[in-house]
């Protein structure tokens, strides 16, 4: 028994609809950034959805990659995230302004 591509899509779908409304609604910079990884973990779901349909491994090998900037992401966009906690005090990504002083 085979699963059909329209049910990952739709897994998809609603895992990006959800990112994407947490990044529009949360205050907290590291719910922000939970929702962008989310959002690049739905998308990274199609691509590997479609090369098994199609029988390519081109969409995994995008995966992958996709992967390795979401890990260096992740690094780098922790450390931001301390840096900001550190220099402001506050996760509030409505109260934290790098431009002032």
């Amino acid at each position: 028994m085979v699963v059909p591509i329209a049910y990952y899509l739709v897994l998809s779908a609603i895992l990006f609809s959800i990112g994407v409304g947490a990044f529009l609604i949360k205050r907290n910079i590291i719910t922000v950034f939970m929702s962008i990884e989310l959002m690049l973990n739905a998308v990274n779901l199609s691509f590997v959805a479609f090369a098994y349909q199609w029988h390519r491994v081109q969409g995994q090998i995008f995966v992958f990659f996709v992967m390795v900037v979401a890990a260096a992401e992740a690094a780098v966009g922790l450390a931001i995230i301390i840096a900001i906690f550190r220099a402001r005090s506050t996760l509030n990504v409505d109260q934290v302004n790098l431009m002032k002083l």
